[in-house]
């Protein structure tokens, strides 16, 4: 399994605006591809953000859409777009997102430096 981090290319943005700096491993963008090729119609990207909930008060959402909205930064990891609305890029500032398969489960992982802790199930957490 890769673990390398692909850096996004920002897309509909001026070159003076920094990339937001949401990453993604190679494993996470090969099983969105896989999933996203399952989809009829075909999405045209990934969306990632937070939301209010859980224990600790945030937890991670990702969805397919069909288009980004008007505040999202669009982020291009070679071929997959991912859209990030301009709340949750507060939240996310540094976040490697990764895909992880063990013995015992399988899912995407947030590796956010941001987080000050997490619930003891580890699907919330708090800044």
């Amino acid at each position: 399994m890769s673990t390398s981090v692909v850096v996004p290319e920002v897309v509909e943005a001026p070159a003076s605006v920094p990339a937001l700096p949401v990453k993604l491993t190679d494993a996470a963008i090969g099983k969105v591809r896989e999933i996203m090729a399952t989809q009829d119609p075909l999405p045209a990207g990934l969306r990632i953000g937070v939301v209010g909930g859980g224990c600790s008060g945030f937890q991670y959402s990702m969805s397919f859409e069909n288009q980004s909205g008007m505040m999202d930064k669009v982020m291009r990891f070679d071929d997959l777009k991912v859209f990030v609305d301009a709340t949750s890029a507060m939240y996310l500032n540094g976040c490697t997102v990764d895909y992880v398969e063990t013995l015992e489960a399988a899912g995407f992982k947030f590796d956010n430096p941001t987080v000050k802790s997490t619930c003891g199930c580890g699907s919330s957490f708090s800044v």
